[in-house]
């Protein structure tokens, strides 16, 4: 017999440990929670980077310099390939469409379109952006790139 035989047979859900129930059950008594002191009592949580008292972290490194993270424009992306392969010629191609294929998965970020591959069908394209080899790509074809 394999350790994989008994485990198919036992089940892959383990049940919950029910304590408090008795000296018996192996977690009566103090539930596992030890003796006395704030965290065996109810109600009891540590602030989230609480360090016992000592100097948390986060104060003891300096802080230095300036990020632009906070400004960085984020948007959803797609290749003219992929718009070569999921749309015939003459599609109008915008972000709803695109949603609505699951090629993005939402329409909470505006679109941009990359030029990665070739595209050889005409398509008319609206997106918030657009890279220059993308755009170059789409009216190539005999398509338009129209921006929101």
């Amino acid at each position: 017999m394999m350790i994989h035989d008994i485990t198919n047979l036992a089940g892959a859900h383990k049940r919950r440990t029910r304590v408090g129930r008795g000296e018996g059950s192996g977690k009566g008594g103090t539930s596992g929670r030890g003796h006395k002191g704030a965290k065996s009592r109810a109600g009891w949580s540590s602030r989230p980077g609480y360090q016992g008292g000592a100097t948390p972290i986060m104060r003891r490194f300096p802080k230095r310099g300036f990020s632009n993270a906070g400004f960085r424009a984020e948007f959803h992306v797609i290749n003219v390939r992929e718009l070569d392969k999921h749309f015939e010629s003459g599609a109008s191609v915008d972000l709803a469409v695109l949603v609505t294929k699951g090629l993005v998965p939402n329409a909470e970020l505006p679109l941009k379109v990359l030029g990665e591959g070739s595209l050889g069908k005409k398509l008319s394209v609206t997106a918030a952006r657009y890279s220059e080899s993308a755009r170059k790509k789409i009216e190539d074809a005999g398509g338009t790139a129209a921006a929101v």
